[in-house]
């Protein structure tokens, strides 16, 4: 288990460590309902290492990587974890798997839950089912137990009996599930994308490898910790929910190497971020609570592509943590910038790349 220090710093000795100065006021409108198609033709905010913004499109991406960077992206895949059942009463019931638990067992958060305490049934269809046999105290989440056909793998079942979840935000939407999964999207685990990926093609990617940018995967399930609300006032008080991560030897190495020849390292993403710096430098598989605020000491990171983030969430908080001195201020500011030019937010919106500050 990772886990930052509390720095011991009161939220009222510093709007950096206070809730409500990561607040902001977006137009719902700018709220992107559909992906940019192509993908790469998402706009791209570029923030020069001397804090200049500049206004791109994302295949304008190899304008600003160099031979020897390291693109590190996370090649988790979505699973079709929203599903519909019902109780043995024909209440409708809906469940979101967040994480296994062991074989059969995921905690998923459950609708409605007050009708669902422990020793309840969920009947998915006449082979499937599942029981209630606990309740984490910190998410309300119920521990559920599926029961399944002899020699049946649940995640195939998952797969015929589930649906992609797209985020709450998403209420108008066209997009197709596959849409919804980066083009390198290998290792099924999570329940939302890591959506800074979604915007890289198969044509991109080729003109990155042809200039001598190299690019590897970690893999992050991305899960109620990305998304959890902080619901504590001084901010180094909030308790991340765990995800699992995996960081291999071969990519330590391959960070290792990039840096000694003079190269940067990129995360495509704040789940790469949070895998990056949990793992210390070292092969790390297991979880982590990793929560990321102004005054962290950065480990290896020299930049950050990442989509446009909701108030007063940690992944904010992480992005005004990057940006060093100020970064909290300047990353509001820009966030204006970004409104006032139209930009489009959220997990199918427009994307950033910003260089770590001082």
């Amino acid at each position: 288990m990772v886990t930052l220090p509390n720095t011991g710093i009161a939220a009222e000795l510093n709007p950096d460590y206070a809730l409500n100065a990561y607040n902001y006021d977006l137009p719902p409108t700018q709220i992107a309902q559909n992906p940019a198609v192509p993908r790469d033709h998402s706009r791209l905010l570029h923030i020069s290492p001397d804090r200049q913004l500049q206004h791109h499109q994302f295949y304008d991406l190899p304008q600003f990587l160099r031979a020897g960077d390291l693109l590190l992206l996370n090649n988790t895949k979505v699973i079709p974890a929203r599903m519909f059942g019902t109780k043995q009463s024909g209440v409708a019931v809906e469940i979101l798997l967040m994480e296994p638990m062991g074989a059969n067992r995921w905690l998923s958060l459950v609708k409605p839950g007050k009708r669902l305490p422990i020793g309840s049934t969920i009947v998915f269809n006449e082979n499937v089912t599942a029981t209630v046999e606990g309740i984490d105290p910190a998410t309300r989440a119920r521990e559920l137990q599926f029961h399944l056909p002899d020699h049946t793998d649940l995640l195939s079942v998952i797969d015929q009996l589930g649906q992609v979840p797209f985020p709450p935000y998403v209420t108008a939407s066209d997009v197709l599930s596959e849409q919804y999964q980066t083009i390198y999207a290998k290792v099924p685990g999570a329940i939302a994308a890591p959506t800074a990926g979604l915007h890289f093609t198969d044509q991109l990617f080729a003109q990155l490898e042809a200039m001598g940018v190299q690019r590897d995967f970690i893999t992050l399930h991305v899960g109620l910790g990305t998304f959890r609300p902080v619901e504590t006032e001084n901010i180094t008080e909030h308790i991340m929910h765990s995800e699992w991560l995996s960081v291999s030897a071969e990519v330590i190495e391959k960070i290792r190497t990039t840096k000694a020849n003079g190269g940067r390292v990129i995360a495509v993403g704040s789940t790469v971020v949070r895998a990056i710096e949990s793992a210390k430098m070292q092969p790390f598989e297991g979880k982590t609570n990793l929560m990321i605020y102004p005054g962290y000491q950065w480990q290896v990171l020299d930049g950050i592509i990442t989509n446009f983030h909701l108030p007063k969430s940690t992944l904010l908080m992480m992005m005004a943590a990057f940006l060093g001195e100020n970064g909290r201020e300047f990353l509001l500011s820009t966030y204006d910038v970004a409104i006032n030019g139209g930009y489009r937010f959220y997990s199918f919106g427009d994307a950033m790349l910003m260089w770590r500050g001082n």
